[in-house]
């Protein structure tokens, strides 16, 4: 079986560094998606060091030329792609209430955390046809389900964040609209809740370390042929809509 080549984007700290160590000590070669090239480098030395196969690639998921220009590199090193995971997000509303949120902070969100996983996802199809095995993850989050914000028990710790949390409400449908429409190619679309990590996006507040949150967005990135597509999962399965 040939080597799996992935591509983690926001994968210079965090969660996505997490991932992007996780596929690579499966045995995959794990292509950094970072804005900054020198943390991607700074990054992809780390995972260098620990004997995995890693390679910075300069990405900016708001910037349709550097989308583009990463598309292109893949294509031309590697020919093909069979794993994609979406994991670069922001939060930038800095606990405001939906009724005085800067608009011009959700548009910024929707940028990165919407936009920039079709814009991503769009650029990189071609070369997820080309695997015998796509598979794509959107890193999504339990913020994002309308079933648990609509019940006031479970939702009762959950932030007021218009922007995040609508962010990946779309993000979770994105998935669906995605698989609908790969259903009958090896492609697997599927989004992932890491749950509440320490992370930057929390301040590092979160109880669950980005390794812990690591590991439910792995498992979708190497499911087996058999494994789901269209769904929203944590650690312990299917999160409701």
């Amino acid at each position: 079986m040939p080597i799996l080549i992935a591509l983690v984007t926001g994968a210079n700290k965090g969660i996505g560094l997490e991932i992007a160590r996780g596929l690579g000590a499966q045995g995959a070669t794990v292509l950094l998606g970072c804005r900054d090239d020198h943390r991607g480098k700074k990054a992809a030395a780390e995972l260098i060091a620990e004997g995995i196969e890693a390679q910075p690639i300069e990405l900016d998921v708001t910037d349709r030329i550097s989308i583009l220009s990463a598309s292109a590199e893949i294509e031309a090193r590697f020919g093909r792609l069979d794993i994609l995971v979406n994991n670069a997000g922001v939060s930038l509303e800095n606990g405001a209430k939906p009724s005085v949120t800067d608009l011009t902070a959700v548009r910024r969100v929707y940028d990165v955390n919407v936009f920039g996983v079709i814009a991503i996802t769009q650029a990189m199809l071609p070369l997820l046809l080309k695997s015998q095995r796509g598979r794509i993850v959107n890193v999504s989050s339990s913020l994002g389900s309308l079933g648990w914000t609509a019940d006031p028990e479970l939702s009762a710790t959950f932030p007021l964040m218009l922007g995040y949390n609508s962010s990946k409400s779309a993000l979770n449908a994105i998935t669906l609209q995605f698989a609908k429409e790969l259903r009958g190619t090896p492609i697997k679309v599927n989004a992932a809740c890491p749950g509440y990590c320490a992370t930057d996006l929390t301040s590092h507040l979160g109880p669950r370390t980005a390794r812990q949150g690591s590991m439910t967005p792995i498992r979708l990135a190497t499911l087996p042929d058999d494994g789901p597509t269209g769904g929203v999962f944590n650690d312990d399965g299917p999160v409701p809509w």
